[in-house]
């Protein structure tokens, strides 16, 4: 399936902010846990976000990559 140059657009877009957000729960998620007592469900929870956001990260680099013909 070829993209058009909008969709491409959109999907980075969307690829970066997903970074962004992946970044973030990166930092909460090293804050929360030098904390003295951390709240070990938030961190559990926020983990599991963050490892959804790299699949979906994934998927959209997977889509960013021209296919070539065999």
């Amino acid at each position: 399936m070829t993209l058009t140059e909008d969709d491409a657009c959109f999907l980075r877009s969307r690829l970066h902010a997903l970074q962004v957000e992946h970044r973030d729960l990166d930092s909460v998620i090293e804050h929360l846990t030098i904390a003295p007592l951390p709240d070990e469900l938030l961190v559990c929870r926020l983990k599991k976000r963050k490892l959804l956001l790299r699949d979906r990260i994934e998927q959209l680099e997977q889509m960013l990559i021209p296919d070539i013909p065999a």
